[in-house]
């Protein structure tokens, strides 16, 4: 309705640097970034292999569950197979009870350093708290090499 304001500010865009910053970002950048109760950490090239094997994982229908609510719920009702949990959630209190649930029910588990990794390799654009992947014949293999390493990294009790 009335006149209209040119601003001579140049504006960002919202959000869309910082996410391709992210990427950009080296694992050791990424190290930065997490919390606390972030153990056991997966290494550099243990982190490649366990994307590779949520991507593949995700190629075969319900063998590979996402997210707080479906991943817990999945493991109280007796599923198992390897979890893996972003390193930098924040506030921690979402997820800080779910170690202690895989630990109970004998679960291994390990952290990566990056919520938006996590996601790329579920297939989300946005962030992903938490994968957990189930064994299947075509990527036995991975699962076994990932689950062997998970396994030595130990957990802190």
């Amino acid at each position: 309705m009335g006149r209209k304001i040119e601003d001579s500010m140049e504006v960002e865009p919202a959000g869309d640097e910082n996410v391709e910053q992210g990427r950009e970002l080296k694992y050791e950048d990424k190290l930065k970034f997490i919390n606390v109760i972030a153990q056991p950490m997966a290494p550099k090239k243990l982190n490649k292999k366990l994307m590779k094997l949520i991507r593949k994982a995700k190629e075969e229908k319900a063998y590979v569950r996402f997210g707080l609510k479906d991943v817990q719920s999945r493991i109280r009702k007796g599923e198992t197979g390897l979890v893996v949990f972003a390193g930098d959630v924040t506030p921690i209190d979402v997820m800080c009870h779910m170690p202690g649930v895989c630990e109970e029910k004998e679960i291994p588990y390990c952290y990566v350093p990056s919520k938006h990794d996590l996601a790329l390799a579920v297939g989300f654009s946005n962030s992903c708290l938490m994968a957990l992947v189930k064994e299947h014949p075509s990527y036995k293999e991975l699962y076994d090499e990932c689950l062997q390493e998970v396994k030595k990294l130990g957990h802190i009790l």
